[in-house]
């Protein structure tokens, strides 16, 4: 992932917070055994330097991460596209303006390893379900008792150590503090897809960076 300086994380923090805010979802990429990445979209859990997932039994990764456990996953979110009009530089033609994509993502370099143990497991739903579901509103997760007891078969855990983050915040920070709020005013007027938590992203960005400077 290319990260130009102004669209580099703040601090460990900004990245941290962003996952925190409710972006559990990403793309476990795993090198195939042979032919091209295999790559499996997933919920994940953060777990102090570690990222839990759970995929069936039959999935095609395991054989993938057998041969090579190191893996990137990847996690992209307030997104939206920016029309050219909406960039172009003062006293110029509207049409003249270059559009662009507004997003964050993080990039997790990992190294895999496989749960089977069924109390292992059990452990692993346990703290997933603690972030998922965290009024406990589900049955104990017990190996040894139903419902899980019979569906934990059918499952593999998958713990993820977090070997290095590259995390990506591409709000047009290089431009004029007019600019971008501008921007942000657009967004949340058109409304569409993931504008306003694009625009709020932005906003954010732009009341903690002012104008970014080499």
């Amino acid at each position: 992932m290319f990260i130009q300086p102004w669209d580099a994380a703040l601090d460990d923090a900004e990245w941290q917070n962003w996952i925190a805010d409710g972006h559990d979802f990403g793309q476990l990429c795993v090198n195939g055994p042979s032919g091209p990445p295999v790559v499996v979209p997933t919920h994940f859990t953060p777990d102090d330097g570690r990222l839990l997932i759970h995929l069936a039994r039959p999935n095609p990764v395991w054989k993938a991460i057998e041969r090579d456990p190191n893996v990137t996953f990847t996690v992209i979110g307030d997104y939206a596209f920016v029309p050219g009009p909406w960039r172009a530089k003062p006293d110029t033609p509207p049409t003249d303006g270059v559009p662009t994509s507004y997003y964050a993502a993080v990039q997790f370099a990992c190294r895999a390893r496989v749960i089977d143990d069924p109390e292992a497991k059990a452990d692993l739903l346990r703290r997933q379900m603690a972030h998922f579901q965290p009024d406990g509103d589900h049955a104990p997760i017990d190996p040894d008792e139903p419902p899980y007891g019979r569906l934990l078969p059918g499952i593999r855990g998958l713990r993820l150590d977090v070997i290095d983050v590259r995390a990506k915040f591409k709000y047009d920070d290089h431009k004029p503090v007019e600019h971008r709020t501008a921007v942000a005013d657009r967004l949340t007027r058109r409304g569409q897809g993931l504008d306003i938590p694009t625009a709020r992203q932005q906003l954010h960005r732009r009341d903690r960076v002012g104008t970014w400077s080499p």
